[in-house]
This record gives structure tokens, sequence and C-alpha cells, in this order.
């Protein structure tokens, strides 16, 4: 049971941070027991890398459903754009299976730590 920092992230996931005091059941001179214990929390005004990951993928989507939206205005008026629209569609695809991954990701870490 040795004393770590902890990270508060925004999104309320967390951290390890750095080793600060040994407990007494230290096995030998340097190494931890391996149980984490909390000494101080460090609360961080940002969001962990897979939330920020998640933000940035939904930002993407939402951009190519923009584009198509507007390519469908667009192929009222004449012009082709049946290649286009299919090609974001294919993305907008890719991107919702890698939110989806991201966010069970998410979910598994968040039920290790419990």
């Amino acid at each position: 049971m040795c004393f770590y920092e902890q990270y508060q992230m925004y999104c309320g996931d967390y951290k390890w941070g750095h080793f600060r005091q040994h407990c007494s059941k230290e096995y030998r001179t340097g190494e931890t027991c391996g149980m984490k214990l909390v000494m101080n929390t460090i609360t961080k005004h940002e969001k962990c890398k897979v939330c920020s990951k998640i933000d940035t993928k939904k930002g993407r989507l939402v951009k190519e459903q923009e584009r198509i939206h507007r390519w469908e205005h667009e192929q009222q008026r004449g012009h082709h754009r049946g290649a286009s629209i299919e090609n974001s569609q294919g993305i907008i695809a890719q991107l919702e299976w890698e939110i989806q991954d991201l966010q069970y990701q998410r979910s598994q870490a968040t039920l290790s730590t419990r």
C-alpha cells in the first residue's frame, strides 16, 4: 500500500502520478509493494486522452455530415456528387465505429478501477 499522486481529469477519469511514499510492507529496498493508495489528488482542467480523441472524432463526424448535407443540396441543382457522398458515408461509418471503440475502452478502464 504505497502512496502515489492521483490526477483527476475534468471528464471524471483519473491516472496515477508520481510515487510519493513507501508503506510499512516494503519487501526490498527501493521496491514498492504493488498496492496503490492516494496521497494527493491533483485536479486537472482537461479531459483524458481517450475523451479528447472521442471529441476530435465527433467533430470530424459532424463535419462530414455537414458536407453530405451541402452536397445533397448541390446535387438537387444538377451537380454530380454521388461518389463524394458515398466516400463521406464510408468515412462516417468508420468514425462511428472508432468512437464506439473508444467509448468501450473508456468504460472498460472505468470498470477495472472499481
